[in-house]
């Protein structure tokens, strides 16, 4: 099996990155591909409710709380002090797919687009000074980049896009 495939989706706050990042793995697994994805958040989340027994187990101390169903499994990870795992550890976590994309994560050098939109907190350009953006995906002109530059909404181009970059093959052989 070869390295893990790897592309992410950068921007800053209401980018756009959460939606695109939604329009593309829907597009790619309706192509046939096995897809993962990484989200990185810069403030404390919570995936738990409130009272639910997990929520109770993982406050009481446990240091890994699992919850397993018919449909689905979860494993939330407590790190209780310890520091942020790092981006190679969380991607040697994952089961074997096809792809990961990545939201977020915006130093980590992997090939990644980058997601503007008119609306964002922060419309500073991040492709100049990172050289693993290899695209921009945007919902206004961009006329300050030699790179590729897709419409925010055009999920089929940036799909083949992300397909030809990570050199993934409909065919299967490309795992």
């Amino acid at each position: 099996m070869t390295a893990t495939r790897l592309f992410g989706i950068a921007g800053w706050k209401n980018s756009g990155k959460t939606g695109l990042m939604v329009r593309l793995v829907t597009e790619l697994t309706q192509r046939g591909f096995v897809v993962s994805t990484v989200k990185h958040a810069h403030h404390d989340f919570d995936i738990d409710k409130v009272g639910a027994d997990s929520f109770r187990h993982r406050e009481a101390g446990a240091h890994e709380v699992t919850i397993v169903s018919g449909t689905r499994f979860a494993i939330m990870h407590e790190l209780r002090g310890a520091p942020e795992p790092s981006f190679e550890d969380i991607i040697a976590r994952l089961a074997p797919c096809d792809l990961v994309l990545v939201e977020g994560y915006k130093r980590e050098p992997i090939p990644k687009i980058e997601a503007r939109r008119l609306e964002s907190a922060n419309r500073e350009p991040l492709a100049p000074s990172d050289p693993h953006i290899c695209a921009i995906a945007t919902d206004h002109p961009v006329t300050d980049s030699i790179l590729p530059v897709f419409g925010l909404d055009d999920t089929n181009s940036i799909a083949d896009f992300v397909e030809r970059v990570t050199g993934l093959q409909r065919n299967g052989s490309g795992n």
